[in-house]
């Protein structure tokens, strides 16, 4: 089915104002602006810390053009009494509110969810934070890092006979701006139910935590620690990373079914007959023996064969890609998960696609990652202001205008 070009997409009309910034809430806001939301994000002084960081070329932060796409800039003093009365003035007419502060900072600028509501009852606020809003660690700053080590994922992350690792992504980071994004829809759609908007916030300790799937899950009920496993699975065994003749294969016979194919595949099928691994308990028990049975018959062949073998009989495998080989991929490739975006007067900046595939309403980026308050006299005049209320507001370093190019 072929996209509609006149069809309005999902947050066509939506207007969200944006106090983020690094990496969780830049992350949630541009999810929605690649929906169509029109995103208003407000900085101050030199403007959101990952405009600097990161590999700049041609002057412009690749690392922020990647995750400020679909947005316009302002910038405004927020802790001035004029600030906040523009920052009022753009909430009134706002439909949502995106801060990642930590709880309570926008309530002790005057813009607590009272103050919000009183401002625009229709408004749906969310705060991304590290800890939530409640409990003792409220007040703690919050990184990727520390969230992640909190959370219990890096206790289950790496080899047993290692220190716990990080995820080498920001991961709670992405995930916390991942569910805002979510949460900020369904609020969006209770606001059409109910008439009235509502405040949300987003976790990162506690998106980490509702991503521990199964960990968890058997944690619960047996009330066992989950062990660090590797490659390995916690709950199934063989599953992991074997050696081929030129590399790794990562296999994921996650069933006895698919096991059955694995193992016929690469000669093996009597080792599911016999009395020492005809079941998954038993297998578990002796998985690094069976490991080096699997691997010393995968080192007779090539990755690419094996790959092409293990598929054709329907066993989830593939190899461990670097970055280059992944955006070379041909499958990545169709997908379109690397795009180049026009960036005014910087070149041409490649970042990561669009995951979500709409057929109908397609995500698109209309805006490139804006200039530091590129669109501030734009913004203020849409709000009301006069030439000469904005060139005021500039003089007392209300506001802050990009120069123009």
């Amino acid at each position: 089915m072929n996209s509609v070009p006149e069809a309005r997409r999902p947050l066509d009309g939506i207007r969200v104002i944006d106090l983020t910034r690094v990496l969780s809430g830049p992350f949630c806001t541009m999810l929605l602006g690649d929906m169509g939301a029109d995103v208003i994000k407000v900085e101050s002084g030199r403007g959101d810390p990952v405009r600097e960081q990161g590999t700049v070329r041609d002057g412009f932060s690749w690392y922020f053009a990647a995750f400020n796409r679909n947005k316009q800039s302002i910038v405004l003093d927020l802790y001035s009494p004029e600030g906040k009365a523009v920052l009022e003035r753009l909430i009134a007419s706002a439909d949502v509110l995106v801060e990642n502060f930590r709880p309570g900072i926008l309530a002790k600028m005057g813009f607590g969810p009272e103050r919000l509501e009183a401002i625009n009852p229709r408004l749906v606020s969310c705060n991304i934070n590290g800890y939530g809003s409640v409990g003792p660690y409220v007040d703690r700053p919050a990184f990727d890092f520390i969230a992640q080590a909190m959370s219990g994922l890096m206790s289950v992350n790496g080899p047993a006979d290692q220190e716990p690792m990080r995820s080498g992504q920001p991961i709670t980071d992405l995930i916390a701006g991942l569910y805002g994004a979510f949460g900020i829809v369904s609020a969006l759609r209770a606001r059409d139910l109910n008439g009235a908007g509502q405040h949300l916030e987003a976790a990162m300790v506690n998106g980490s935590i509702s991503m521990m799937a199964f960990l968890a899950s058997e944690y619960f009920a047996t009330g066992r620690l989950p062990e660090r496993t590797g490659n390995d699975h916690p709950l199934v065994a063989p599953y992991g990373l074997y050696t081929a003749l030129d590399g790794e294969v990562a296999v994921a016979p996650s069933n006895d079914v698919i096991l059955r194919r694995f193992l016929t595949t690469i000669g093996l099928e009597e080792l599911m007959a016999g009395p020492h691994y005809d079941t998954n308990e038993k297998r578990f028990a002796l998985r690094h023996e069976l490991n080096a049975l699997i691997n010393e018959r995968m080192r007779s062949v090539t990755q690419a064969e094996w790959i092409a073998r293990l598929n054709a009989a329907g066993v989830p495998c593939g190899r461990v890609q670097n970055l280059a080989e992944v955006f070379a991929d041909p499958q990545v490739v169709a997908q379109e998960m690397a795009i180049d975006v026009e960036q005014p007067g910087h070149g041409t900046i490649r970042m990561v696609g669009f995951p979500v595939k709409l057929d109908r309403t397609p995500c698109a980026v209309t805006r490139p990652a804006p200039e530091l308050g590129q669109h501030t006299r734009e913004i203020l005049e849409l709000s009301g202001y006069t030439d000469d209320d904005i060139a005021a507001l500039a003089v007392r370093g209300v506001i802050a205008c990009a120069p123009d190019r």
